[in-house]
């Protein structure tokens, strides 16, 4: 076998700062931290936000075609078939592609991308211990359940598609027990593509009471930028996500939904040990590329917010990691990335061409020089309501509510990685604010931002 197998864990709502050895002292995660000494570190990874609530949905479409926000179509929902994905190229290199978990793009875009799979979750979220689950099928005729249905859905159909329920199994286990399943029966004659998509630490956020007891509330640290409300209407502070905790916030409560959040995350980590021990046992650790990375981040509390349906570092800042032959070890990348740049990336490492409808960048040259950026900006969006941009000291967003330009916020990230002093009014930097609103208004042109959406806040933001 000349190519290296890859493993991707993919995580949901999985905040950046959530790694013990990156960044987050008080959080357990030996396993990541296996990886993280093993490989290279994305420090500031990002995804671009998201067109709906459902923010996972547009992020996982980004993933999986290498596609910018407003080049997807219907906001991820489903994946056109001129617009390559990123297992069905794997597949044309010769892999054995396998998906299990949450796939929340469509079936049939589940179908190009993969030609195994286990314990495939057609949805968003459900109760961890009782997944509504698909076996693979080679045909794509997964069935709709009438019987099955979900209190936390908003679309029935989606989560009516199943053919059973694994009563009392934590998803987490479900998705991770199908993988090393796939992986102990794999030959050595062809190389392999497991995507393995946890439904954690998405709330409902429970786990098995023993990774429960390993965070006292009372001990959690509260966020320098916690609030008990947020400051201003950022035109979404009524969703599904802000209703999850009482208005004001408090720190006990928030305490409480922080633990709970390390605690799903730590059982998750736990999952990943088993999946590398399984590679290990097989012997082909050594020939496997690991990637780790997460669909989007939520607040639990900062800002006075609870969601991820906004574009503060908390919100669209994502972990990343990869590990694996020809990959630099113990090392970090300081290197302005999206999630979208995986795709090329993964394509460079194997040697592949990738498809020209991908607009990722692939890291491979930073990784080879790590003084070499990757992209001068990042751009953010959330529905009609906010879009933002960053370099690598500076982030600016802007806010749309109703009909008016309702808000402006600049952030110094090297002296105020939190997000907490709004220098927007402080006239030491002008210029820094003209510059970036300059750059900003490129991002209607260069990714599309024509639609009803971004007309909206085009049009107001402009007035």
């Amino acid at each position: 076998m000349d190519q290296p197998n890859i493993v991707f864990f993919f995580t949901d709502d999985q905040r950046f700062d959530t790694i013990g050895s990156v960044n987050n002292p008080e959080i357990s995660t030996p396993n990541l931290d296996q990886i993280v000494s093993q490989g290279t570190t994305f420090v500031n990874s990002y995804i671009m936000g998201g067109s709906c609530g459902a923010v996972c949905m547009p992020s996982r479409g980004m993933l999986h075609t290498g596609r910018t926000l407003y080049h997807l179509d219907r906001q991820g929902q489903s994946i056109p078939e001129e617009h390559a994905l990123l297992g069905e190229t794997l597949q044309q290199a010769g892999y054995t592609s396998f998906g299990t978990g949450k796939w929340h793009n469509g079936i049939r875009s589940y179908a190009r991308s993969f030609n195994a799979g286990a314990e495939i979750f057609f949805g968003g979220m459900a109760d961890h211990w009782n997944v509504p689950a698909c076996d693979y099928d080679p045909t794509g005729n997964y069935p709709i359940n009438p019987k099955i249905d979900n209190p936390h859905s908003n679309n029935h159909v989606s989560w009516q598609r199943c053919d059973r329920i694994t009563a009392g199994k934590h998803s987490t286990d479900l998705f991770t027990e199908a993988t090393i399943d796939f992986i102990e029966n794999q030959s050595d004659d062809t190389p392999f593509f497991a995507y393995v998509s946890f439904m954690a630490p998405h709330d409902p956020r429970s786990m098995p009471e023993d990774f429960l007891q390993m965070y006292d509330p009372r001990k959690i640290e509260i966020p320098e930028n916690f609030v008990p409300e947020h400051p201003f209407d950022n035109g979404w502070m009524k969703g599904r996500d802000e209703l999850l905790a009482e208005f004001p916030r408090t720190k006990s409560e928030v305490q409480r939904h922080i633990a709970e959040y390390y605690a799903m995350i730590s059982h998750l980590d736990a999952a990943v040990g088993r999946v590398m021990n399984k590679l290990k046992e097989k012997g082909i650790l050594d020939d496997t590329i690991i990637l780790f990375a997460g669909d989007n981040g939520l607040a639990i509390g900062q800002h006075g917010l609870m969601g991820k349906q906004n574009v503060y570092d908390h919100s669209v800042h994502v972990p990343l990691i990869l590990a694996g032959p020809n990959i630099p070890s113990g090392e970090r990348r300081k290197a302005l990335t999206y999630l979208i740049d995986i795709f090329p990336t993964l394509c460079d490492l194997i040697g592949i061409q990738y498809p020209k409808t991908v607009e990722g960048k692939s890291l491979i040259p930073h990784l080879e020089r790590p003084a070499e950026q990757i992209r001068e900006y990042l751009h953010f969006a959330y529905e009609g309501l906010q879009r933002g941009i960053r370099d690598q000291q500076y982030k600016l967003i802007e806010y749309v509510v109703g009909d008016r330009h309702a808000q402006t916020q600049l952030f110094d990230l090297l002296n105020d990685p939190r997000e907490t002093v709004n220098l927007s009014n402080n006239g030491q930097y002008i210029e820094t604010l003209k510059r970036l609103r300059n750059e900003l208004k490129q991002w209607q042109t260069e990714y599309g931002d024509i639609q009803e959406q971004g007309q909206a806040f085009w049009e107001a933001y402009r007035s």
